[in-house]
C-alpha cells in the first residue's frame, strides 16, 4: 500500500496574505520541565534523563487558512431551506471513498471550468463518475502556494460544473488551488464591472440549493493517476464550524 499526502505543511509563511497567516509557539521541554516542579513534583524525583515534554500552541490559524474541507454551513445557513450541516455534523461516510482526478492544468488564469470541460476530458480518457467518488480538479496551481499572490490567480470551478458533479452522485469534492471558484479579487472585480449580482462567488453558492463538500489547497494531485485510488479527507471535528484542517491523503493498494 502506498499513500500519498495532498495536503500542504501547516506552518508559518511569511508570504501568506493576512487572512492566511499561521502563527504557531513550539514551547521546549525546559519549561515543562519548570511547570512540573511549580506543580509540586520535586526534581530529584524527575525520570533519569527527563527533560520536560515538547508543547506547541496554534496562536492563529483560520479554518479555512491550509488545506480544508469546507461544510455546507460555509456556503450558507440552509440547504433548500433546511438548516446546513456544520463541519461536526458531515458524515464520515462522505470523506472516504475512490478517488478520480480530473486534469484542468491547460485552463487559463480566470477562464471557468465547465460541464463541457469535466466530460470532455471523462470521454478522453475513458473515465467515468460514479455516485460517492471524491473528485479532485487538477489545475496545476498549488505550485504558486505560500506565495502572495496565491489567491489572486489561476481557474476555478463554474456553477454548472458544480452542480453537474453534485448531480452526479459526488458530496466531497477538492481543488488544488485557493479556492473553489474563480480567484476572488477577479470575482470581485468583474462583478463591479458587470454589475451582475450573480457573478459573485457563483460555485460555493450552489450550496444554497444543492448540499456537498468541497476540499480547498490541496498539493501533490500530480502524484496521482486518474483513477485507481481511495481518498480519506478526515476534517477535525470543530463542533459548529464552517470547515476544518484535514490530511487528506490517497491511498493505493
Amino acid at each position: 500500500m502506498k499513500i500519498i499526502d495532498l495536503s500542504k505543511p501547516i506552518q508559518y509563511n511569511a508570504s501568506d496574505p493576512w487572512f492566511m497567516k499561521v502563527k504557531i509557539k513550539h514551547k521546549p521541554h525546559r519549561k515543562a520541565k519548570w511547570l512540573i516542579r511549580v506543580l509540586g513534583l520535586p526534581f530529584r524525583l524527575f525520570p533519569k534523563g527527563f527533560t520536560g515534554w515538547a508543547d506547541d500552541t496554534i496562536k492563529k490559524m483560520g479554518v479555512h487558512s491550509t488545506t480544508h474541507i469546507d461544510a455546507p454551513w460555509h456556503y450558507a445557513p440552509t440547504v433548500n431551506g433546511e438548516k446546513a450541516k456544520t463541519i461536526d455534523e458531515i458524515p464520515l461516510e462522505w470523506c472516504y471513498g475512490q478517488g478520480l482526478v480530473i486534469d484542468m492544468k491547460h485552463k487559463q488564469d480566470f477562464d471557468p471550468i465547465t460541464v463541457t470541460d469535466l466530460t470532455s476530458f471523462l470521454e478522453t480518457n475513458d473515465l467515468a463518475i460514479a455516485p460517492g467518488m471524491i473528485v479532485l480538479i487538477k489545475t496545476g496551481r498549488d505550485k504558486f502556494n505560500g506565495t502572495k499572490d496565491f489567491h489572486k490567480i489561476g481557474t476555478g470551478m463554474s456553477a454548472e460544473a458544480t452542480e453537474w458533479l453534485i448531480d452526479q452522485g459526488i458530496k466531497v469534492m477538492g481543488i488544488d488551488a485557493w479556492g473553489w471558484d474563480l480567484p476572488l479579487p477577479y470575482m470581485m472585480k468583474k462583478a463591479k464591472e458587470t454589475n451582475n449580482p450573480e457573478l459573485f462567488w457563483e460555485a460555493h453558492l450552489v450550496g444554497q440549493r444543492k448540499e456537498y463538500c468541497h476540499m480547498e489547497q490541496l498539493v501533490n494531485l500530480d502524484a496521482l493517476p486518474y483513477s485507481g485510488f481511495k481518498v480519506a479527507v478526515f476534517p477535525l471535528k470543530i463542533v459548529g464550524a464552517s470547515a476544518a484542517p484535514a490530511r487528506v491523503v490517497a491511498i493505493m493498494e
